[in-house]
């Protein structure tokens, strides 16, 4: 064997010592198939072929979770509650798991009728999961570097990729305060009913401490001590019949003055308490009948002017190096096997 021949791992000879000039020895038969793959891959990429595909993309921020009573009601509120403030990389996690949630996807495919557009046989008994696959090469969501969320929408018709993006990214708040609003309500139904409850034990306190200003226990202890000292001075100026009319007063109050007190304070308690309910209740009243937008967007989705997929120069190059390569590695192949037979 001569010198410039290459061994291979195989144990074969290579009959050329410069990669260079094996490809110029054969370059009639690799230019042919190369140019005959850029030809066959121009053609089969073309529309007649491959239906292209416009490609429209929002682009948005998620909000920081902070409800609407914590941020606008409730006292002592800190920056982390701001409801201007954009959301982080949980809460733009969690937008990408409610923009991939079956209701999203169920709305999108009975508005648009994805199941006809997409041409899927309605009689095929995986027609579910056809549409599925379908639906998830054709929709994308993502986080960007910057925590924001694209959401990309491939579709032959560039009007319609638009129009879904565009509602996709509208579907997010209806779906979240779907979620957020029965949790709320079902809040707002137990603070309603303790509030109730306790303006209604306040009423009771309210009906007793005035039940016994009827009796004339109106403030215990300065009456307490008022009519002591009339009481007593009555007696030293012997006067019987208004030191009676003082004891009948001062047994009232004996009797009753305990609980007047007893009941006075429970009520400044109690009425305390039941400002405390009242504003927890208008609190979560807000947080389950108002709403507000989830999202902050940047870019809405357009009908796009050129499409996105097939990118055919892409196709036609790529193509071209790969039967370039197989051809080379083919004719080696030849090459080292026709040698063997020869030895």
């Amino acid at each position: 064997m001569s010198e410039d021949k290459i061994e291979v791992n195989n144990g074969l000879n290579f009959d050329s010592s410069n990669l260079l000039l094996f490809v110029v020895r054969w370059k009639k038969p690799l230019i042919i198939l190369s140019v005959a793959a850029a030809i066959l891959s121009g053609i089969f990429s073309a529309p007649m072929f491959v239906t292209p595909k416009f490609e429209s993309t929002v682009i948005m921020f998620p909000t920081s979770t902070a409800s609407i009573s914590k941020s606008l009601l409730a006292k002592n509120n800190v920056a982390k509650e701001d409801l201007l403030s954009f959301g982080e990389e949980e809460q733009a996690e969690q937008l990408i798991q409610i923009l991939n949630s079956d209701e999203i996807r169920s709305r999108v495919v009975q508005k648009y009728d994805l199941m006809n557009h997409y041409k899927i046989d309605t009689t095929d008994v995986y027609k579910q999961t056809k549409l599925f696959k379908e639906y998830e090469s054709n929709i994308t969501y993502k986080r960007t570097e910057f925590q924001s969320v694209r959401i990309d929408v491939l579709d032959s018709d560039r009007f319609l990729a638009a129009d879904i993006a565009n509602d996709i990214a509208a579907l997010v708040d209806s779906v979240k305060n779907r979620m957020q609003k029965e949790r709320a309500f079902k809040a707002m139904a137990i603070a309603a009913a303790e509030y109730d409850e306790m303006k209604n034990y306040v009423k009771e306190l309210e009906d007793s401490l005035n039940t016994m200003r009827e009796m004339g226990v109106n403030d215990y202890e300065s009456m307490s001590e008022r009519f002591n000292e009339y009481y007593a001075k009555a007696i030293l100026e012997g006067n019987t019949r208004a030191a009676e009319k003082l004891g009948e007063q001062l047994k009232i109050l004996s009797k009753y003055g305990g609980a007047y007190v007893s009941i006075r304070d429970m009520l400044e308690h109690e009425k305390e308490q039941l400002s405390h309910l009242r504003a927890k209740y208008q609190e979560a009243r807000v947080d389950a009948e108002q709403t507000l937008p989830h999202k902050f967007i940047v870019n809405n989705a357009f009908p796009a002017e050129k499409k996105s997929y097939p990118i055919r120069w892409l196709i036609v190059l790529v193509s071209t190096i790969s039967t370039f390569i197989l051809a080379l590695l083919v004719i080696i192949g030849y090459e080292n096997i026709t040698k063997v037979n020869e030895q």
